[in-house]
């Protein structure tokens, strides 16, 4: 099949980028595949990060086209209506945010005029973590151009079947991450970040009010009455980066708190969950988390809250644990328990061995069975 995929690419930066690459080069091993990236992914004025672009080393390199602008309706037009002679029978984008609704569903809607080509949306969300006015509306404007779906968690499933009615559409699991390489030894990773304490925990990733991290500072500051763990908070902030630091501060929790406030690139990814001995995510709400699947790519145990569906991937007692969100106690008691109960052994293997659910293969199979004409679900 000639397949297109819409969506954020390298030289731009994040989890989106990183899975639209990885489903390239998975794609590209039995299909001609092109990848069309963004040339404005967001106005600076929308974007709360430092920079949209990575600088590092892009993982696994893919060929790019960037075309699209997210906000500017003329280039929706023109690149729609090149897109169409491409004459692809697939076109698959990836949707996470309704403020790309317009964009998507317009280009997809110019390349199908007239033609045979299917569109096929990979739902990180239907509906997003924060609500804005409008996500509806401009969620159903873009699936309106849709054929077929892919949801990759329960939550997920669940919004789609209450947005669209009798949506065609698979349930595959959420890939894992393999493009910050292999797992290096813990001894040497720690040397390499400078990290002297026996116990390490990790937070990873942007940071979002919804993602819990001020829970999981009030968990550190009951945690440290009985256990000596260091906490690496290792990502860009989102959120008011004072007051979380003010939080840091008020829970007393300053000497077992180590905040690197930056985009990690590619090539230094591999080194901070290599260094941790637990991922922990202590979100409020969910869909699901890009995040447990960089833990098991490098074999790590993650303690989750159960929301969304983040247990559906963490199986409590034997790749994590689980516990309910939004308590800190119950946060801190689960800490203990995987030091307390040396569980890191268990549960890594748990890991390693869960790891295998969640391959690329699914995926590729899931869209060329969505994407046959006689497709019956």
């Amino acid at each position: 099949m000639k397949i297109l995929i819409l969506g954020t690419a390298y030289p731009l930066r994040g989890g989106i980028a990183h899975y639209n690459a990885l489903l390239f080069s998975h794609l590209k091993e039995r299909h001609d595949v092109s990848l069309i990236s963004f040339k404005r992914q967001y106005p600076k004025i929308f974007f709360p990060g430092k920079t949209q672009e990575e600088k590092g080393d892009p993982g696994i390199p893919v060929k790019s086209e960037a075309l699209m602008d997210s906000v500017n309706p003329l280039n929706w037009i023109r690149v729609g209506l090149k897109l169409r002679k491409s004459n692809a029978d697939v076109v698959i984008f990836k949707y996470w945010l309704p403020f790309f609704g317009p964009c998507l569903g317009t280009i997809c809607a110019l390349i199908k005029w007239r033609t045979t080509a299917r569109v096929m949306a990979i739902c990180d969300n239907v509906i997003p973590h924060e609500h804005r006015p409008g996500d509806a509306a401009l969620t159903k404007f873009a699936f309106h151009f849709v054929d077929a779906f892919i949801v990759q968690s329960d939550t997920v499933e669940k919004d789609l079947l209450s947005l669209i009615e009798q949506p065609r559409y698979k349930k595959v699991p959420h890939p894992v991450y393999e493009i910050f390489g292999k797992n290096i030894p813990k001894e040497e990773a720690r040397r390499r970040l400078n990290i002297s304490d026996e116990n390490v925990i990790l937070f990873f990733g942007y940071i979002r009010a919804y993602k819990g991290l001020h829970v999981l500072i009030d968990a550190m500051k009951i945690v440290k009455k009985s256990l000596r763990a260091k906490l690496l908070v290792v990502g860009e902030f989102y959120d008011d980066e004072e007051h979380y630091r003010w939080h840091i501060s008020d829970a007393q929790v300053r000497d077992t708190v180590d905040v690197v406030s930056d985009y990690v690139p590619n090539e230094k990814v591999g080194e901070y969950f290599s260094a941790a001995d637990v991922v922990i995510l202590p979100y409020l709400s969910a869909t699901q988390s890009g995040i447990a699947q960089i833990a098991y790519n490098f074999g790590k145990p993650v303690i989750a809250t159960n929301v969304g569906g983040l247990a559906e991937v963490v199986a409590d007692g034997v790749s994590g644990i689980v516990i309910p969100p939004n308590d800190p106690l119950l946060l801190a008691k689960a800490i203990w328990k995987f030091y307390g109960e040396n569980l890191e052994a268990k549960l890594s293997s748990g890991a390693a061995a869960e790891k295998k659910k969640y391959s690329w293969d699914a995926m590729v199979k899931a869209i060329e069975q969505l994407t046959a004409n006689n497709e019956q679900l």
